[in-house]
């Protein structure tokens, strides 16, 4: 075998050939998503896997990833009593959405999402 081909179990030496034999490129939309609200956070990916699916894509996920949580310490006084602290944290939610095989008009759409609620950090990423 050589080192440039990749041998399936269909023996088929491309990578994007399906066991039926036709060439169709695997497209896959990777969908990150981080807020700290929760019901930002489900909002948000209720409504991009509705629209995703609406425009014929098949989506998988939301996905939920383990939550970030940064812990601050900060002492109470400004200048004495170093024993006195308080604990804040941050809790960072994160979801993970792939959509299979989008059509153009899944990504038309995708961009289009004006009424997001606001706190969502969206990061879309085209994987093949």
């Amino acid at each position: 075998m050589s080192a440039g081909k990749l041998r399936t179990d269909t023996g088929s030496t491309h990578p994007t050939e399906s066991f039926n034999g036709s060439r169709q490129p695997k497209n896959k939309i990777r969908i990150r998503l981080k807020a700290y609200d929760t019901s930002a956070i489900e909002s948000a990916a209720r409504e991009i896997v509705e629209t995703a699916t609406r425009t014929g894509a098949t989506v998988s996920g939301p996905v939920p990833l383990p939550t970030e949580k940064n812990v601050y310490c900060v002492i109470r006084s400004p200048f004495k009593d170093k024993d006195s602290r308080e604990h804040f944290e941050i809790r960072t939610h994160k979801r993970l959405i792939d959509i299979h095989q989008p059509t153009p008009k899944t990504v038309d759409s995708l961009q289009r999402l004006d009424h997001l609620p606001a706190g969502v950090d969206i990061e879309i990423r085209l994987a093949t």
